[in-house]
């Protein structure tokens, strides 16, 4: 029964629809949700196709973040290649999100230079950094790595809504419910140069990092939801597979 279970979540077909029933409800909660917004400013030139930059959100709020791009211009996400990577895929394209599947942690894959090309382009584009696969609020050197190859700069970014379930899972996945508050916080820009040492660019991450849990803390805080901890630290080493 498990393996069946498992064949049909994996069926185009299947997927198709939940991903048609997912967007649905996703558009419910972004309707029947009293919303605030703070730091929006920071997204406007990406919003007006201005200006691409890497919008940074943590694992665990993939199912908020097609409420953070309040725009029509073009914007790819990073997906894994997984099975749920494929439903969020098919879920986001409602919203006018294309995908790129792949993982951000290594630097010389095609996914990573599909995205330098999107952002060379002048298209912004989306990164969990503690994606696929954790640890989770840990984050990776991907979004650095791509902001210094192109010169964009990363916005950290978080959503939360005050009604929700939060799953058992590594990320701890947030469902978010519908008829509550809902907060979208946007975070100071972080520039990358091309001319910065390994050890600038570590201090960045760290940097990314904290900036991504206080974004995510203040979302949380502003709906009068609890925060999130992040995974306990494993050491200097946040490379993912």
């Amino acid at each position: 029964m498990k393996r069946l279970r498992k064949a049909l979540f994996r069926n185009p077909a299947v997927q198709s629809f939940l991903g048609a029933v997912a967007a649905g409800y996703i558009w419910l909660v972004r309707a029947t949700s009293r919303w605030v917004d703070e730091n929006e400013e920071m997204a406007a030139d990406a919003w007006a196709g201005s200006k691409p930059v890497i919008i940074a959100f943590w694992h665990n709020r993939l199912f908020l973040m097609p409420h953070c791009w309040s725009s029509s211009a073009p914007f790819h996400m990073l997906i894994s290649s997984h099975a749920d990577g494929r439903l969020i895929s098919k879920t986001v394209s409602w919203f006018g999100i294309s995908t790129v599947t792949g993982s951000s942690s290594k630097g010389g894959t095609q996914a990573m230079r599909e995205l330098v090309r999107h952002l060379n382009a002048g298209t912004s584009v989306g990164i969990t950094p503690d994606g696929p696969r954790g640890p989770r609020m840990r984050a990776n050197d991907g979004a650095i790595s791509l902001a210094k190859l192109t010169g964009a700069t990363i916005l950290p970014t978080a959503v939360a809504t005050g009604r929700r379930k939060v799953l058992s899972t590594w990320d701890k996945l947030i469902v978010p419910l519908p008829f509550a508050r809902g907060a979208r916080v946007w975070g100071t820009p972080i520039s990358v140069s091309k001319d910065y040492t390994a050890e600038e660019i570590a201090q960045l991450r760290e940097t990314l990092e904290r900036s991504l849990i206080a974004v995510s803390n203040r979302a949380d805080t502003l709906v009068g939801q609890s925060q999130i901890p992040p995974a306990k630290a494993q050491g200097t080493d946040n490379a993912r597979a």
